[in-house]
């Protein structure tokens, strides 16, 4: 028996909605990897970089200025942090919202949507997911009941979607789209023709779509392609954007987002909110005070670094195309190369590269069916991790 595997264990006391969903693949794989002494991962979606100087400082005269650092705040945000994040909101997008009525802040994206999917959908409603897509996702809607619809996207023509195809997957039971652009785990950025033509079919069908953004500010030589489909002024009332400080500011760990919905909306968020969170640390909105209150000068290095990370995987992926085929990503930090040698299934594949190699990649599975015989590999670990991970990888398979 796998050492590393926890035998299922049939319960009647556990919710038959928690006891059919696993635990996400990713940190399936990562904490697999962290019995594995030496293993160099490229599974987790971790910046390596720190969180930038001027938020740590701010955060930390706060924590001797302020004595309300480490009390609750409003469930939901700060009035000061939802003001600021409307100003940057009608920045990045010229759409106007409301600071109390359309602002929620949340302790990340995942937060944000568990939220929405508890305001969205009851047992046996569906929800409009990409395949290859975010394998959480699948995870929180089925947690409520749900049940994700699977749109495949084109890997032969880089990835793209089928947007006509959209109306046919939408049923009496849809509640919603979840789109997340520039996507994961393939890095396609969606077009804005495409964009706006699913925002045409969702408003017809009174389909709420869920815009999941964490990379958008990782587009590299593609920024003029990206298109924030929260600026089109005609679906502020169908679409609930979905920012994270996570990736953008280094701030994984600090489990701080924000959502701009609908008051209609926001009214039941709250409640969720506060039923099951209370409200986003308010040391974490502190820094996001600090995040936003400033320029973010810090982007310009991340890119840059990140960029060359993917020319460097991308590389070693090329130097390996008998056991690797993919799509260069547009942007994000990730590569979900199809893996062409001789395997069981993506899982099997990352198990020995896991046993064989000490390498950590997650299963395409994971993320749709169209993900199957993939495997998705994250680039914003440190250039050295990369290439210990490739050079482990040739030893195995050879070049």
């Amino acid at each position: 028996m796998d050492d590393n595997k926890i035998p299922d264990v049939v319960d009647a006391r556990v919710s038959r909605f928690v006891s059919n969903i696993e635990v996400s693949a990713i940190k399936g794989m990562a904490m697999r990897a962290a019995a594995v002494e030496d293993a160099a991962s490229l599974t987790w979606g971790l910046p390596s970089f720190r969180t930038p100087a001027h938020i740590r400082a701010a955060v930390e005269t706060q924590l001797e200025a302020d004595p309300q650092i480490g009390k609750y705040a409003l469930p939901d945000g700060l009035p000061e942090l939802r003001s600021l994040i409307a100003k940057t909101h009608k920045s990045a997008t010229g759409i106007e919202v409301n600071p109390d009525r359309n602002v929620h802040v949340t302790c990340g994206n995942m937060q944000g949507l568990n939220a929405l999917f508890h305001v969205l959908l009851d047992p046996g409603d569906e929800v409009i997911v990409t395949d290859p897509g975010f394998a959480s996702h699948f995870q929180q809607i089925r947690m409520v009941g749900a049940t994700p619809v699977f749109w495949p996207m084109d890997e032969t023509n880089g990835w793209s979607l089928d947007v006509e195809a959209l109306s046919t997957l939408i049923g009496p039971r849809t509640k919603a789209i979840v789109l997340v652009t520039p996507s994961n785990p393939t890095g396609k950025i969606f077009r804005e023709d495409e964009l706006r033509r699913i925002g045409e079919i969702a408003r017809s069908h009174s389909v709420t779509i869920l815009l999941d953004d964490p990379y958008s500010h990782y587009t590299y030589e593609n920024t003029d392609i990206y298109f924030n489909l929260a600026s089109a002024p005609e679906l502020q009332d169908t679409l609930v954007y979905l920012f994270t400080f996570s990736k953008t500011y280094a701030m994984s760990g600090w489990r701080l987002g924000y959502m701009i919905l609908s008051e209609v909306l926001k009214k039941q968020v709250i409640k969720v909110h506060d039923a099951t969170i209370i409200c986003t640390p308010r040391i974490s909105q502190a820094a996001g005070l600090a995040a936003l209150g400033e320029e973010p000068v810090h982007l310009a290095k991340f890119e840059a670094v990140l960029s060359k990370r993917r020319d460097l995987i991308c590389g070693r992926l090329d130097a390996l195309p008998h056991v690797f085929d993919y799509v260069r990503p547009e942007g994000a930090y990730y590569v979900f190369p199809r893996i062409l040698i001789e395997h069981d299934s993506s899982m099997e594949f990352a198990m020995r590269l896991l046993q064989e190699a000490k390498v950590v990649v997650t299963p395409g599975a994971a993320f749709g069916p169209t993900g199957e015989n993939h495997v998705r590999m994250a680039f914003c670990v440190d250039e050295q991790t990369i290439d210990i991970a490739f050079d482990r990888i040739e030893s195995l398979f050879g070049r």
